[in-house]
């Protein structure tokens, strides 16, 4: 902006590389140059008197010598430089050169060419000088009926901000534009006009629209825009006006132009409650949804679907749009199919939740069938979570979801897979008429599981659920077959040394030479190359698990069974029987212990899995009761009792929701009668226009305090000190993930200074979106420097900078004022928002939250490391057994870390198991450490 105090409508930013030409060369150029040279002269004056340059000489030049040419170019630029150019003196009154200036307004308003015209006409309305404007009115008058519709719109718009700002001018404007608006054929005068009476005189506009309203539908979009905005108006102000204007809404919801229908429907959920008119409404938000192409349209529409679902009366109608709203689905974005899926899941009833996993199962097959997408699985897991919900609230419905979800067990994406497993899980434990079904499915798709997570999540609620005899040893096959041969390790040596065996014998496949990068010669045999490859594939899942080293599956395995093993000898009679199924549980329980101490696994077996083995060892050996109660009820107990409380937490968070929706009336509230209320509190709702105006500036996003002045003093930043030559301070302001800031410079000296420039810098993930612009301050002169600033991350930050200038006539070097440091906080621009625990688990585990402190050290045994910790920390009392086996280790490490870190560095440690690398190798682990701030 101009450092002038007067209003400019015209932004050029300009690079300053060079030194601002001097006055006499851009004189001599406007006097005596060619066109070419004049325009480049007349574009470094407009440039200089942005900038704060006060240049009255050139004016006389100026209307001498570029006025009277007929150039476009020039007659462009002119608009610019005579709306930027000071036109008063300091006492207010106008320049008498402008007495010319107005002359040649005149002439321009009587061009032949319509561009000239209505360039000129548009002009006008930035002019707030009065003097100016009264000798043009009848010239704007007769622009009213020139041939051309650009000449007349902008007509239109002089007349209205004439009017608005010097009604006197012209008195009788709202009687002409009405005139005007009856005879005009062009749609965008037509809608000039209309907007002008709407604003000017609302009885005008509203006349005017009753003579043609049946023939609305067929108006142009941008008119029927306007006319929606005057009946929300009207209606707004005047309730008893909306029968008179309801039919006119409906028709425009069938308007060909989508904006219209947005409005439309808007304005139709504001006047009526009636179910008609919501479902009208909401029918017509669902088809803007899937028309639409622009998924940022979608999801502003999809809001407002959601916004009608809030209120108490609409949700009933609502219900039955949500097969409807489930075509929404069609669309590939993810952000649009998660708002769809919890709309349809909170407006699901028992009357429409049939139809809705019919639905949601086509989906789900669906994502199972298309080509892989970076998306896929994300919907994929949104659909599983959507069916999982409404098997809960209708379990009914279990028995038709569950086949088609148990499918997706053996699924690649982990993510999907573990939703499948959860919802089972507490399918299994709540409707005991749909366990059959899903030990069935389990044990059909048992082998093709293929993450680890999900076989122990398997595992656990095989050994849980199979009571009957039938079922136990379906559990064994399977476990059998997932381990293949036993013992494993004899097995895999023999695997090993068979071929070997048949490498010798059996020919090899003819040979390929191969060049290597030191230009030798390598020998590659077809069959040495798709030996190990073939080994691994052929390899069982479970038996594959383990030798990748992860034998947590393993005593998860070996929990299930005891488990199984446990019932198996309360249900079957056979004493023999027993001694078999229990000993061959045992067998596979004492070779994977086998398999976890040999050199065979990538990874050896860790001590916490050793211990689990050999307690489900001993306890199949003795089978005492109290170990079966253990093992068959408390689990199971432990299962109930956490999904019940997971089931109050929902409906505790369900009431509140319902709570929160359901309108309240208190017994002191006063009653309001429709009849005895006044024209303006008739109604107590808010401009919809006005709030869409102030959420489009971003002044909805926070309440201000009550009282608004304060609330913005306390934003303002002082950067400078008041004893120095330049003076600064700034207003922060934060609109969600922009910082602008307007900062104050005052020149507190008697000199005129130059080139005057704010230069910031940031600090964290903040960026300065573009350099403020230099400009001169006279002596005691001030002007607001605005800066833009991008937040990156969620960090805090620092803007810190200087403001640098020249002092006009000296000859020293620039001079500098250091600015103080600005903060921005991270609770300014961050919003809150709810997730799983799932959902936070993982997004921990992708942000890098922790740092992580490598450990280098001699000492080969850990617990002697951690001896070493705690004398280094004073915790002699500690043993290293206690350090180690529960939270004494934690307390140990913290204090550790606090001794390098100091006491403000962090807020939770842990200490990861250090790997042995060999007898004499050193222990080589690190803690995991989280700061309290970053």
């Amino acid at each position: 902006m101009t450092a002038a105090e007067n209003v400019c409508y015209t932004l050029i930013n300009v690079a300053m590389d060079s030194e601002p030409p001097s006055e006499i060369s851009m004189k001599a150029d406007l006097e005596k140059g060619d066109i070419k040279s004049k325009t480049e002269a007349l574009k470094k004056v407009i440039i200089m008197i942005l900038n704060g340059e006060k240049l009255p000489g050139l004016l006389m030049t100026i209307i001498r010598f570029v006025l009277p040419l007929q150039d476009h170019t020039i007659k462009k630029l002119l608009l610019v430089f005579w709306e930027i150019v000071p036109k008063t003196t300091p006492d207010g009154k106008l320049l008498q050169e402008m007495i010319l200036v107005c002359d040649a307004y005149r002439k321009d308003l009587q061009h032949p060419n319509e561009f000239i015209r209505g360039s000129t006409l548009r002009f006008l309305c930035k002019l707030k000088e009065s003097e100016l404007l009264e000798p043009l009115m009848p010239a704007i008058r007769a622009c009213l009926e020139h041939r051309h519709s650009y000449v007349r719109r902008n007509a239109v718009l002089a007349i209205y901000t004439i009017y608005r700002n010097f009604e006197n001018l012209i008195p009788d404007a709202p009687e002409l534009i009405h005139d005007f608006l009856v005879n005009e054929k062009d749609a965008s005068c037509k809608r000039n006009a209309f907007m002008m009476l709407i604003h000017a005189d609302q009885d005008r506009a509203l006349d005017y629209l009753s003579t043609c309203i049946d023939q609305v539908h067929t108006f142009g979009d941008i008119l029927q825009l306007v006319i929606v905005e005057l009946i929300y108006k009207v209606c707004h102000a005047n309730p008893s006006e909306r029968a008179r204007f309801i039919r006119c809404i409906y028709n425009l919801l069938q308007s060909s132009s989508p904006a219209v229908k947005y409005e439309a429907a808007g304005t139709l959920v504001t006047l009526s409650s009636a179910p008609t008119a919501i479902k009208a409404a909401a029918q017509c938000y669902i088809d803007l949804i899937i028309k639409e192409s622009d998924n940022n349209v979608k999801l502003i529409v999809l809001d407002r679907l959601i916004e009608l679902k809030e209120h108490p009366t609409h949700e009933r109608v609502l219900q039955d749009l949500v097969m409807d709203i489930l075509r929404v689905l069609s669309t590939p974005d993810l952000e649009v199919r998660k708002k769809t899926l919890q709309l349809a899941l909170d407006l699901v009833s028992s009357r429409n939740v049939e139809e809705l996993v019919i639905v949601l199962k086509k989906e789900v097959i669906k994502t199972n069938n298309v080509t892989e997408h970076e998306d896929t699985d994300k919907y994929r897991q949104l659909l599983v979570r959507t069916l999982h919900s409404c098997s809960v609230r209708f379990p009914d419905m279990a028995a038709n979801v569950i086949p088609v979800l148990m499918e997706f067990l053996s699924d690649s994406n982990e993510a999907a897979a573990s939703d499948v497993l959860e919802f089972v899980r507490e399918a299994i434990q709540r409707f005991d008429n749909l366990r059959p079904l899903i030990l069935e499915k389990m044990l059909e798709v048992f082998h093709a599981i293929k993450t680890v997570k999900i076989y122990r999540g398997a595992l656990w609620i095989l050994g849980e659920y199979c009571n009957t005899k039938e079922d136990v040893q379906s559990v064994m096959t399977e476990v059998r077959r997932s381990l293949g041969e036993i013992p494993i390790v004899e097995n895999e040596i023999k695997k090993e040394a068979g071929e070997v065996r048949s490498e010798e014998e059996v020919s090899v496949a003819p040979t390929q030479k191969l060049v290597t990068e030191m230009g030798t010669y390598a020998t590659q045999s077809a069959l040495s190359s798709s030996r190990s490859s073939k080994k691994d594939e052929d390899r069982p899942p479970l038996r594959g698990f383990m030798m990748d080293g992860d034998f947590f599956v393993a005593a998860a395995l070996a929990t299930t069974l005891t488990k199984v093993a446990l019932r198996y000898v309360a249900i079957v009679q056979d004493k023999r029987k027993h001694n078999a199924f229990v000993s061959e549980a045992m067998l596979i329980m004492a070779t994977i212990l086998h398999l976890g101490k040999s050199s065979l696994p990538k990874k050896p077996i860790t001590d916490d899995d050793v211990d689990r083995i050999s307690l489900c060892l001993k306890v199949l050996s003795e089978c005492s009761p109290l170990m079966n109660e253990i093992f068959n009820k408390e689990c199971r107990k432990s299962l109930s009792h956490m999904l019940s409380v997971k089931l109050e937490e929902e409906k505790l968070s369900q009431k509140k929701e319902s709570e929160k929706r359901s309108v309240t009336v208190q017994a002191d509230d006063p009653i309001s009668f429709m009849q005895l209320t006044a024209k303006n509190e008739m109604t107590s709702k808010e401009d919809q226009f006005q709030l869409s105006l102030l959420a489009a500036m971003g002044n909805t996003q926070r309440k201000e305090a009550a009282d608004p002045l304060a609330s913005k003093l306390n934003k303002v930043t002082q950067l400078t000190g008041f004893s120095d030559p330049v003076y600064a301070e700034a207003y922060v302001h934060v609109n969600q993930y922009d910082i602008v800031l307007d900062v104050l410079v005052v020149n507190q000296t008697n000199d005129t200074l130059q080139n005057c420039t704010l230069e910031l810098a940031t600090l964290g993930d903040l960026k300065l979106v573009e350099k403020p612009s230099p400009l001169s301050l006279a002596p005691h002169d001030f002007a607001n420097i605005k800066a833009n600033v991008k937040v990156a991350s969620t960090e805090n930050g620092i803007i810190f900078g200087n403001i640098v200038y020249d002092v006009s006539g000296a000859a020293s070097d620039r001079n500098c004022v250091v600015l103080s440091d600005i903060h921005i906080d991270i609770m300014d621009y961050i919003q809150p928002a709810s997730c799983t625990d799932a959902e936070f688990r993982q997004m921990w585990a992708e942000f890098e939250w922790e740092n992580k402190v490598t450990v280098n050290t001699n000492i080969i045994d850990l617990n002697e490391y951690l001896q070493h910790i705690l004398k280094s920390t004073n915790m002699k009392c500690l043993t290293p057994e206690k350090a180690l086996s529960g939270f004494c280790g934690f307390m140990a490490a913290n204090l550790y870390a606090r001794s390098i870190f100091g006491e403000d560095a962090l807020a939770n440690v842990s200490i990861e198991k250090p790997i042995h690398l060999g007898p004499d190798a050193p222990v080589n682990g690190h803690i995991r450490i989280r700061a309290k701030s970053q």
